[in-house]
């Protein structure tokens, strides 16, 4: 499937399609966590959805698929990701949202690109999908869940420090 147009509903069936039963429960409980935080701090709510949707989109993938598409696509990998291969999720999973679902805003490539590691200076929804990944409700046990649950609706740099 290649979308020419990010398309929520498509993106959702193309999840439950390619990710484990257990992703995808976890990836919707993302989306559905990010909304509420977008909606709560003022942030594009649909936005928060998408990105919510694809943050791990190329999680299920082999790890040689995941190597073989960073060097068809000049995706750089440093040493550790060469040995670690399912680090490279995120890199791969912002690819995927450009090229085969059709993600145009840079902010929601980022805020998939960014959802593991996190970087300085992140834009509100990359760390509202960053924290989304960490309270969403299927996550039963993390440290301090329950603080950086309410916290993350009140103040998102917090939630962001206790994580």
């Amino acid at each position: 499937m290649k979308l020419k147009q990010a398309d929520i509903s498509k993106i959702r069936k193309a999840m439950e399609k390619t990710l484990d039963k257990k992703r995808y429960e976890h990836t919707l409980g993302v989306a559905y966590t990010a909304s509420c935080l977008a909606m709560c701090h003022n942030e594009n709510v649909k936005n928060a959805e998408l990105a919510g949707l694809l943050h791990d989109c190329a999680k299920c993938l082999k790890n040689s698929q995941k190597l073989k598409i960073c060097e068809k696509h000049n995706i750089h990998v440093n040493k550790i990701e060469a040995k670690n291969p399912f680090l490279l999720h995120a890199k791969v999973g912002s690819f995927l949202a450009m090229e085969r679902y059709g993600v145009r805003e840079k902010d929601i490539i980022n805020a998939i690109l960014n959802h593991t590691t996190g970087r300085p200076g992140m834009t509100k929804l990359e760390k509202i999908i960053y924290i989304a990944d960490y309270i969403e409700p299927n996550r039963k046990q993390a440290p301090n869940l329950a603080v950086i649950r309410r916290l993350a609706f009140a103040d998102l740099d917090q939630a962001l420090v206790r994580i």
